[in-house]
């Protein structure tokens, strides 16, 4: 396997994330204007849009960065110790300055404000729950794929959103470094910036809690 410099995993996770925002932000704006009077088809055509992206963009940058796009994700590699915390800290503040830069992207496509505070209220423990469930979801597909068939993560990952936006009351955020950027576009995909802290913190319990359990349950124990 190649290896790549430091400059050049973070400008891999840099575009792979800003790509990341850019499509689901604005499939949600094309959606919405196509169906304006029905959240379902902006909802399926957001869906389709972030799983198919998701399997392009992990084939493309995983052997440079290991593609996280996510600060949840990097997190847990952090915990593994798969990743120095140094390239873990630089990771995530790149992910979080891309994903801000992919909503302003979006926003400028689509000729909408560049950065604009969202009023859509996402809260509650319902929605809270929700968020926990979609990210341990979404590292227990990870490292069961790692561990079994790694050629699979980019398909498997993008297959995982696409089933977790329709089965999770939140729509599966899954990802910080998303969720902040969603507090600020006023669109369809969007959070009111008080709704955001609780979506953070029940994204990086559910991250904590799929790497302990699936720490555990893909390491048998030798037989003697």
């Amino acid at each position: 396997m190649e290896h790549f410099d430091t400059l050049r995993k973070v400008i891999a996770e840099f575009f792979g994330t800003a790509f990341l925002l850019a499509a689901i932000i604005g499939s949600g704006i094309m959606g919405e204007n196509l169906s304006p009077s029905n959240p379902g088809v902006a909802l399926l055509a957001n869906t389709a849009a972030t799983g198919a992206i998701l399997a392009v963009l992990i084939l493309i940058f995983s052997p440079i960065s290991g593609a996280h796009f996510n600060p949840a994700v990097t997190l847990a590699f952090l915990i593994r110790r798969e990743i120095r915390p140094g390239l873990a800290i630089i990771f995530i503040s790149t992910q979080i300055s891309a994903a801000i830069f992919g909503a302003v992207v979006a926003h400028f496509m689509f000729n909408a404000p560049l950065l604009e505070a969202s009023t859509h209220i996402r809260t509650g423990p319902g929605q809270w729950v929700a968020e926990v469930v979609a990210t341990f979801g979404l590292l227990a597909t990870i490292f069961g794929c790692i561990r079994f068939r790694v050629s699979a993560v980019p398909y498997a990952v993008g297959l995982y959103i696409s089933a977790a936006y329709w089965f999770t009351s939140s729509t599966s955020f899954a990802n910080p470094a998303v969720t902040i950027a969603r507090s600020l576009t006023n669109t369809f995909y969007g959070i009111r910036p008080e709704d955001m802290p609780g979506f953070v913190a029940s994204q990086l319990i559910g991250a904590v809690l799929a790497t302990i359990v699936f720490g555990w349950l893909l390491s048998p124990k030798n037989r003697n």
